[in-house]
């Protein structure tokens, strides 16, 4: 959205940011009040605005139109804007892009998922690949269990040297 508001200069997407910024703002605040959710009126009113950002959208990306020249016939789909395309993934997965409304365990942004698989990543591009198979579900085996217990907060180098002390650590079973 960032992209579609600054570059091609599209008014819809600031609202759309503003609109997740204004949500993600009013769940903190919901959090930090003891709540388990939003009331539904206000789950409603932030529907809606989303509704009318992406109807403000679709009125400035209109789909593509056939060609005019008849001797030319392409097959398949045509060509859409990047715009078109980010207005088409949003309408589809409304329900993911709002979830974070809906239900407070799921974060806003889905950074420490990537952050986790930049490793793995970085691991290929350095070596290539793994040798084996059994080598990188080992690799991955250790780096989710590590991930795991930064994320409950242990001391990391604690918890491998109690490892290989024999005394592993086992993470917290959250319901």
């Amino acid at each position: 959205m960032t992209f579609v508001a600054e570059t091609l200069g599209q008014g819809w997407a600031n609202e759309m940011i503003g609109l997740l910024c204004e949500l993600k703002a009013e769940v903190a605040q919901a959090q930090a009040e003891h709540r388990m959710a939003l009331p539904t009126f206000r789950l409603e009113y932030y529907e809606q605005r989303y509704t009318q950002g992406l109807a403000r959208g679709f009125a400035a990306n209109p789909p593509p139109r056939p060609s005019e020249d008849k001797l030319v016939v392409k097959r398949g789909r045509r060509k859409q804007t990047k715009a078109k395309n980010l207005l088409d993934r949003l309408e589809r997965q409304r329900l993911e892009v709002l979830r974070f409304g809906y239900n407070f365990a799921v974060p806003f942004d889905s950074n420490q998922a990537e952050r986790d698989l930049r490793v793995m990543k970085l691991q290929q591009k350095i070596s290539g690949s793994f040798r084996s198979r059994e080598g990188a579900d080992y690799f991955c085996r250790i780096r989710s269990y590590l991930s795991t217990m930064r994320k409950q907060g242990q001391q990391v180098f604690k918890v491998l040297v109690e490892t290989f002390l024999g005394q592993p650590p086992l993470p917290q079973v959250l319901a």
